[in-house]
């Protein structure tokens, strides 16, 4: 195979063909003689064929001194030393070295030593005198009368060599950013192998074979290497001394970079280090404390034992005692009432009142509100578009991403797919004919694939740098797209040296292919790649157009194509992977689709518990089995639908209200919202239903509304405290500029708000609604339908012979769950171990990623991800960055240096300068490369060395005679208006091999001219990053491009930012760690205000506001645990915890602060005292609701999500809600009676004093467990033989 192709490049061939020779010679012309001032060859005695290049001719005479013409000629094309010398050539042999010095000269005339050094070695070789002392012609053929040389030895010494080697090596080429050694010297890697591609014959290569052997005066003798000194990159001559990013050298030292850097202490992080430290000091501590105590008791006992020896004491006095003071927790009961409570309990019990009189108006009413608030559904839209979800369209991101869309254009759309061989045990090579063969025919398919909409194909729609083919970036651009140029025989040898030399087989769109794009899993050479990518660039378009429309269709039939592919290449024993630019969006909806039906299964479940749990609670076993038919009126299923449907009927007013008010419903909106309002919702609705149960119990006299008015009363407090301060934290996400958080916020703090309205209006009607039918003995479900065999509705308020029985929950929390938590020892190994939770999840604070894997966001079972995991695996090379400056005044020399890095003037702090060297050290810079500065490629495109380049109308290089002549200080550098003229036309000026730097291809959209204002209102510079391959390395790079950008600014003096297409979805976690704390706190801090103002107690807020924080710091560390990452997403859901905590601790710290005197008056005799009466009683009233309202439901609706096929639904939900109900349950259960018993505040009257389920039991004597009877006595131990006596 013969690599076709155009672009620039230099040939040995070219430059060795200069030499004219001397016509006649009676032997074959093998070198002879070997001595000064002599020659080897001479001049061009034809060529081997018609296209082939002419042949120097074997030519052993001496040197000989040359015209007046031709030593000028020579002088000006390899400088003035050789002015006064013989050579061994003539003025035809000049023109053609010249004609092929001027090619390279535009790729390595950014480093005057490189090009010094390349133009010496070659001037030497074609006219030196002394050349028979380093050429030896090995070989010659016969033409005619003459002979031509096709293969001599030339020596260059070791030294020369490498230092020529070592000058070029990194020396860049901008219209690339590719190096300049990949265009002289085929990638070379050391001097052997640069001075081998220098030499080897090949097609457009050289003509002749010419060998670099390394010198050995016993293989040659009488020969002597090319030994001229070699111009070192670095030199301290300034005429050759070459810029920083050409050369290491000349780069002054790295300044340290201060990067943010997590404190340690050892191998711990300083925070968990110092959480550890002080739980360990206050394990100390209570050690000491509970020691003390002990040795304190001990004491006092012992000193009470010798004062009752010394006096004299009446036994019968405790008897009397006794007779007065039955039970010690009353000495303590609160005895003030709380206005705040008081006014809320009155306004609960009117409201309750009414919505239960006038049931029907009440039910309209709330209906008719919420199908008029639903209305907004006609303006519903979901935003599914990344960008608008996750970036503030007034943050920085957003603002750069506009700009540069605007200046610049959209960023193309990419279309990427991976060959992998790794179906067997083990990954294999992908590559061989027959593969080739078929992905040759693949790509034909996709080139004239249609897409059904517009019938339009990849042709109309790809990006086109240069002419008229699409960018298809594929190991077949190396056989310029045609299977016919891949030989069955040398296939693996023609891709080697492709490889090698990628500008020898240019692809159709004529830029160099990067084997690190098209190669994967590669080991000793590309031959065993394990991995093939191609990609398919596609313009992009502003949102909206016609022609983004056409490529998103096309996008469209490719993803289905590609599915068909993918079935080919299994059945070839490969697997095909791959991504289309709207596949990312198309798999989102499709997991929002799947998680509707968990949605769905959730919402039935919890009815079904709602149903059968708020039941249970009048219809026992017992009573089951005495009379059946109890079952058909004490159900509640009736009662169930209604809640589940305010639940939805909330969602729905909450989606309409903010659809109206052009909110988009976001992805986390539709699958959290319905979780949220039900778990939050149902909660309510057990407390309502068992509070109006106690009422039926000790009220059965009073009137369905005065009842449920009472019922309200009592319980609209603490719905209210809950439903406020969930409300308040949600809204402070309104805040954020994120769309999916404040979007979320808001729609959440609507839901919830509306949900709570519904539920203490239309519910408790609903509920009066159903007590009627449950007093008149009609069926649950069919309420026309009397049931004459069930016990009588008026008895006990409608509960029959089942009112007064103690569930089995609730008479194990008042009989020893209570008390055992409440106990001292206890209280001690509670605190302790609940300290030391906080404390680990403290310690996993710097544990926590951040980052949402985008294999996390789509099914399970996505076609993409594959895509990703072969995107991480295999492909070794970053995404493009761009350091994009705004109105930039280039036109003056002082902003010139301050961007440049060619020039010997340039500030060494210069935008160049600093890429550079930040490349340099890419384990923190995430920099693979040097900037594609299009100032430096500009001026240098001026050069009147690059004789086609700049080229005015006479033909002429635009600086020829200018003066100061064009150099490498900048000096006689274009200004002002000149400068705007020069770079107008070169903007223009297209890419060709006689000028690869022509701007058109390279720079055309890489800055925005304005040539009235003399300035440069936007400009990028490109780089690239390294390869990427966790969402870590994707935050850290984008932290660094920040930094970057500000390091450039404090010298460029204007706006510089850095943009790449991934940056705007990492923008979030800049600010994420802040973010997350400022709403935590502020949501802490509204629970502690809101909990304050309604209990009346600002220590009582503060315990609940502590265990709230605690128990959102245990999830937080259980986040570290279950590979949970910070994102917007788990951010929501660490608002939700907040709401959701208090949920469980609210109505808990209620009963605390307003303890039923009923329930106070039995707890356990002479043991609990003042709060420990207070913390039991609030624990005995409402514990048994927490656990089968708040608990049960939130297991049950987070246990479906087991289920979901999706991960983020499994992750970033099941895993942290599973946390949630754990460590909120645990610690509102556990942690929150302690703290209330030991630092709780002062507690207030109940107005409700005469209510409760306990003192209706008390007045009617219907429980005697109750109410310190023998069982009580034997199981508690707590009552003595007074308290019997009065009780009894």
């Amino acid at each position: 195979m013969r690599c076709h192709g155009q672009g620039p490049r230099v040939t040995a061939a070219a430059l060795l063909c200069a030499a004219l020779a001397v016509p006649t010679l009676a032997e074959p012309g093998l070198t002879r003689k070997h001595e000064a001032g002599r020659c080897a060859i001479r001049g061009h005695c034809g060529s081997q064929g018609f296209f082939s290049p002419q042949l120097p001719c074997p030519d052993n005479g001496p040197a000989a001194s040359p015209d007046a013409d031709v030593r000028k000629k020579l002088v000006e094309i390899c400088g003035e030393q050789w002015s006064d010398t013989d050579v061994c050539c003539k003025e035809e042999q000049l023109d053609a070295l010249k004609t092929n010095l001027d090619r390279a000269s535009p790729i390595i005339n950014a480093c005057p030593a490189c090009k010094a050094n390349f133009f010496n070695l070659f001037c030497t070789f074609t006219c030196s005198p002394d050349q028979s002392l380093f050429i030896n012609v090995t070989e010659t053929v016969e033409k005619g009368d003459k002979y031509l040389v096709t293969e001599l030895d030339h020596l260059v010494s070791n030294d020369y060599a490498s230092g020529f080697y070592d000058s070029c090596k990194d020396v860049k080429f901008g219209a690339t950013n590719g190096k300049a050694m990949d265009f002289i010297g085929g990638g070379a890697k050391n001097y052997t192998e640069f001075l081998k591609f220098l030499g080897d014959k090949k097609f457009l290569g050289s003509p002749f074979q010419m060998n670099f052997p390394r010198p050995d005066k016993a293989d040659f003798p009488g020969l002597e290497p090319m030994d001229k000194p070699a111009h070192p990159c670095n030199s301290t001559d300034e005429r050759y001394r070459c810029a920083c990013l050409d050369c290491s050298g000349s780069c002054s030292e790295l300044p340290e970079v201060s990067e943010a850097k997590q404190c340690y202490v050892g191998l711990l992080p300083c925070l968990s280090f110092a959480a550890i430290l002080i739980y360990s000091i206050f394990l100390g501590l209570l050690c000491l404390l509970v020691a003390g105590h002990v040795a304190y008791q001990k004491h006092s006992k012992h000193k009470n034992e010798r004062l009752r020896l010394l006096q004299d004491l009446e036994p019968s006095d405790d008897e009397d005692e006794g007779d007065i003071v039955h039970n010690v927790s009353m000495l303590d009961r609160p005895t003030k009432h709380y206005f705040v409570n008081t006014w809320c309990d009155r306004a609960f019990s009117r409201l309750g009142y009414i919505c239960a009189s006038f049931p029907a108006i009440t039910i309209t009413t709330s209906v008719l509100v919420v199908a008029l608030m639903s209305l907004g559904w006609l303006r519903f839209q979901i935003e599914t578009d990344p960008v608008r979800l996750w970036v503030a369209p007034d943050s920085a991101a957003a603002q750069e991403k506009a700009f540069f869309d605007e200046n610049f254009g959209p960023f193309f759309r990419a279309e990427q797919a991976f060959l992998v061989n790794d179906t067997g045990s083990e990954p294999g090579p992908v590559l061989s004919y027959e593969t080739l063969s078929w992905w040759f025919d693949v790509e034909s398919r996709i080139l004239r694939l249609k897409s059904l909409q517009d019938g339009v194909t990849l042709d109309k729609i790809c990006f086109k740098p240069v002419g008229d083919d699409c960018v298809v970036q594929s190991v077949s651009g190396y056989f310029q797209g045609d299977f016919a140029n891949v030989d069955p025989y040398t296939w693996e040898k023609d891709l080697l040296s492709c490889v090698d030399n990628p500008t020898s087989c240019l692809p159709p769109f004529q830029q160099p292919l990067n084997p690190h794009l098209l190669f994967g899993g590669v080991k000793d050479n590309v031959l065993d790649a394990n991995a093939l990518v191609v990609t398919w660039v596609v313009s992009n378009h502003p949102e909206g157009t016609k022609e983004l429309e056409r490529a998103m269709h096309w996008e469209d039939s490719m993803r289905k194509e590609l599915l068909f592919i993918r079935d080919e290449a299994r059945d070839r024993g490969l697997r095909l992977s791959f991504n289309t630019e709207v596949s990312l969006e198309q798999e989102l909806n499709k997991s929002t689709n799947t998680d509707a039906k968990i949605v769905v299964v959730s919402y039935i479940i919890m009815f079904l518990y709602a149903s059968i749990a708020l039941g249970s609670t009048t219809l026992t076993v017992r009573s089951f089995i005495r009379n059946p038919f109890n079952a058909l009126v004490q159900s509640k299923f009736m009662l169930g639908i209604v809640g589940i449907l305010i639940v939805l009927m909330s969602v729905s007013a909450s989606v309409g209200l903010f659809s109206a008010a052009g909110i988009k419903v976001t992805l986390i909106i539709a699958e959290v919202i319905p979780f949220l309002v039900l778990a939050v919702g149902v909660d309510n609705i057990f407390l309502i239903v068992h509070e109006f149960e106690r009422v039926n119990i000790s009220h059965p006299e009073g009137t369905i509304p005065e009842r449920v008015g009472r019922a309200l009363g009592r319980m609209g407090p603490s719905i209210l405290l809950s439903a406020t301060t969930e409300t308040v934290a949600f809204s402070l996400g309104c805040a954020v500029g994120m769309p999916a958080v404040r979007n979320f916020a808001a729609y959440a703090a609507g839901a919830v708000f509306i949900n709570a309205i519904l539920q203490v209006t239309m519910f408790v009607s609903v509920l009066a609604l159903n007590q009627q039918r449950v007093e008149s003995n009609r069926a649950d479900c069919f309420p026309c339908v009397v049931v004459p065999k069930a016990d009588s509705g008026y008895l006990n308020g409608g509960m029959g012979h089942s009112a007064g029985e103690e569930s089995g929950l609730q008479r194990f929390i008042r009989k020893t769950y209570a008390p055992a938590i409440l106990g001292k020892k206890t209280k001690v190994v509670i605190l302790a171990v609940f300290f030391g939770i906080f404390t680990a999840g403290l310690a996993l604070f710097p544990k926590v990623e951040l980052g949402l894997d985008q294999r996390i966001a789509i099914p399970s079972d996505s076609y993409l991800i594959p895509f990703f995991n072969d995107l991480y695996d295999y492909f070794d090379a970053g995404p493009p960055v761009y350091f994009v400056t705004k109105e930039l005044n280039v036109t003056q020399r002082e902003q010139q240096k301050e961007l440049c890095g060619r020039f010997s003037t340039c500030h060494q702090d210069s935008l160049a300068n600093i890429i550079e060297a930040e490349r340099k050290r890419p384990e923190i810079s995430h920099l693979s490369a040097s900037a594609a500065n299009w100032v430096d490629d500009f001026f240098l495109w001026l050069n009147p060395e690059n004789s086609k380049c700049c080229v005015d109308k006479n033909g002429e290089p635009c600086f020829a005679g200018r003066d100061p002549p064009w150099n490498i200080t900048l000096s006689g550098m274009p200004e002002g208006q000149e400068f705007i003229e020069y770079l107008s036309r070169w903007i223009k000026a297209p890419t060709s091999e006689d000028c690869p730097l022509g701007g058109a291809a390279a720079y055309s959209d890489a800055l925005v001219i304005n040539p009235k204002a003399l300035t440069i209102p936007a400009s990028h510079f490109r780089t690239s990053h390294t390869p990427l391959r966790s969402q870590r390395d994707f935050i850290t790079a984008y932290t660094s491009a920040r930094r970057i950008a500000k390091s450039i600014e404090k010298d460029v003096g204007t706006t510089v930012f850095p943009y790449s297409k991934f940056y705007i979805f990492f923008d979030q976690y800049t600010s994420i760690v802040r973010l997350t704390g400022t709403l935590l706190s502020s949501a802490l801090a509204a629970t502690l205000l809101v909990t304050t103002v309604l209990l009346g107690s600002l220590m009582t807020g503060f315990i609940v506001t502590l265990v709230v924080g605690m128990t959102v710091t245990a999830i937080i560390g259980s986040m570290a645990v279950l590979g949970v990452s910070l994102n917007a997403v788990s951010l929501v859901n660490l608002i939700i915890c907040v709401g959701i905590s208090v949920e469980f601790t609210a109505h808990i710290a209620r009963a605390y602060t307003f303890p039923s005197r009923a329930t106070m008056e039995k707890a356990p005799r002479h043991r609990f005292r003042g709060k420990d009466a207070r913390a039991w009683t609030g624990m005995v009233n409402v514990a048994s609701s927490v656990i089968s309202g708040i608990t049960v439901t939130k297991i049950l609706g987070v246990g479906v999500l087991a289920w979901t096929r999706s991960k983020i639904f499994e992750i970033y939900y099941f895993r942290v809600w599973v946390a949630l109900v754990l460590w909120a349950s645990t610690h509102a259960l556990v942690l929150l009676p302690v703290l209330l018993s030991i630092f709780g505040g002062k507690g207030y009257v109940d107005p409700e004093t005469d209510g409760g389920l306990e003192q209706d039991l008390l007045s009617r004597q219907q429980y005697p467990r109750l109410l310190g009877g023998e069982d009580e006595d034997e199981d508690d131990g707590y009552y003595d033989d007074v308290g019997r006596r009065s009780f009894g």
